[in-house]
């Protein structure tokens, strides 16, 4: 189930009912319901993954009362908080890594012979979000910032909440178990913000993102024989499809999240109006970004001793980063070379100048930063054909083809002049209500006009713009492969 198809439609409506009408005076109730309707919502994929998500839960859960209940023993409970993560890792590692190895290695040694090697199964949906989610409690509990529950339908409806289940935000359980351990009461304007935020984020996931990949998808096909300015048009696209996709998912998921009383992390901060790349990083999927700072770079050093060790760092995380991304050598370049274009701004000492809202209090930004945000925009950009492509030779080919000697030479072939107004619309108005609203928590959490008929205006040409859109061509989330 996806949060762009009519069954999610029907779906939150009937669960939304049913756990403030029916189970609004008991919180075991609808904590249960959560768990029942999380695990009804996730299996509409496959039922049979449900017994890999239960079986991480349930991993973590006996972790953590473990580690509460033997905190005196020191090394025990290091045993059994490793075994954990292990646990979970191997998990994934299996799943998600196993036949690229294997069939990486077999190129190398075997003369591309896997035969009797390979798994050959399914990527459960989510995985790597959901594991990374139930790691971070058992690492909490150990680092004692969060003391370990004893509740089992707590600490599952903490895992497998439905609206963040399968693309995040990856919520820490500092921040999200105390919320189901808590009765709830119904707020109608946090409600009616999160009704808002879902709209926004339909609105980019179905006009913005979709009307872009119908260009990407294209381009892409048949990129040898390509002009270089559509290349060039269509990277750019995709950057935007990409946040469109992935800030609408989080939109829609932590406005989902308002309507049962349950406040989610933010995951996007407006990353494309970043003065450089660290800034950028700092606003890009900041659930990820901030999950691996904190179990991963600090306990490496983070920035504490010499710039080479600081280097060092980085480059480790965002290896990581691209690895976690997908099985494919072009995510792991395309967190190298992000690592690339990071790296100067520490040299330089320079990669933490950008700490306040760009243009704060302002209606433009200066001539100079208006230049830093789109040079940002275009290396962030350029990262992306890695991040496209399927392999590393099409990437290199990609990259060569923008200098083709045809580059200012654009056949407008893929939809009609009509249909390109209507995409470039869409695009200038996502940005330039998120321009407008950039120091709030989404496009739409406050009106942008006082005149109470324009406001409503704006809601139907957006509703209007998503079905144009939904009608023609829709898609699953792109972070739903990760």
């Amino acid at each position: 189930m996806i949060f762009n198809s009519l069954e999610y439609a029907i779906f939150l409506p009937v669960v939304f009912l049913i756990y403030w009408k029916i189970l609004n005076r008991n919180l075991f109730l609808q904590n249960l319901f959560i768990v029942a309707v999380s695990y009804f919502f996730y299996g509409w994929w496959n039922w049979k993954f449900l017994i890999l998500i239960a079986f991480t839960s349930l991993c973590s859960f006996l972790t953590g009362i473990i580690i509460d209940r033997f905190r005196f023993r020191h090394t025990l409970i290091k045993w059994i908080g490793a075994s954990n993560i292990l646990i979970n890792i191997s998990i994934l590692a299996l799943f998600k890594y196993y036949d690229f190895f294997v069939k990486s290695f077999a190129e190398k040694f075997l003369d591309g012979n896997t035969e009797g090697l390979l798994l050959n199964i399914i990527l459960p949906v989510g995985i790597s979000f959901y594991t990374f989610q139930a790691l971070s409690y058992g690492i909490d509990v150990y680092r004692e910032k969060i003391k370990a529950t004893r509740n089992i339908v707590e600490f599952f409806a903490f895992v497998s909440f439905f609206p963040q289940l399968v693309a995040g935000p990856i919520e820490r359980a500092t921040n999200l178990l105390p919320q189901f351990q808590k009765r709830r009461t119904f707020d109608l304007a946090l409600a009616q913000d999160g009704i808002r935020q879902i709209l926004w984020g339909l609105f980019k996931k179905i006009a913005v993102a979709d009307g872009c990949a119908v260009v990407v998808n294209e381009v892409f096909a048949s990129y040898q024989t390509q002009s270089g300015s559509s290349l060039f048009i269509a990277i750019i696209l995709f950057t935007i499809q990409i946040y469109g996709d992935f800030s609408g998912y989080s939109d829609i998921a932590i406005g989902s999240s308002k309507l049962f009383g349950v406040r989610l992390m933010r995951n996007f901060n407006y990353p494309y109006f970043s003065r450089d790349i660290a800034e950028l990083w700092r606003r890009w999927h900041i659930s990820l970004t901030t999950w691996f700072r904190d179990y991963v770079y600090i306990p490496l050093g983070g920035s504490r001793g010499s710039k080479a060790r600081v280097i060092r760092n980085t480059l480790i995380i965002f290896t990581i980063s691209g690895m976690w991304h997908g099985a494919n050598w072009t995510f792991i370049c395309w967190g190298l070379f992000n690592a690339l274009l990071f790296i100067p701004l520490i040299i330089l000492g320079k990669n933490r100048r950008f700490r306040d809202t760009v243009a704060s209090g302002k209606l433009f930004p200066s001539p100079v930063e208006a230049l830093r945000i789109i040079q940002t925009f275009l290396l962030f950009a350029l990262a992306f054909i890695l991040f496209r492509s399927p392999t590393i030779y099409d990437a290199w080919n990609y990259f060569i083809g923008l200098f083709h000697w045809e580059t200012f030479t654009f056949i407008y072939k893929f939809f009609d002049i009509s249909r390109a107004n209507i995409l470039a619309f869409v695009i200038g108005f996502m940005f330039l209500v998120e321009w407008l609203q950039r120091e709030r928590e989404h496009g739409l959490s406050l009106s942008f006009t006082k005149r109470k008929w324009l406001k409503i205006l704006v809601e139907v040409v957006m509703i209007w713009l998503i079905f144009l859109f939904r009608a023609r061509e829709t898609g699953e989330f792109i972070y739903f492969q990760f």
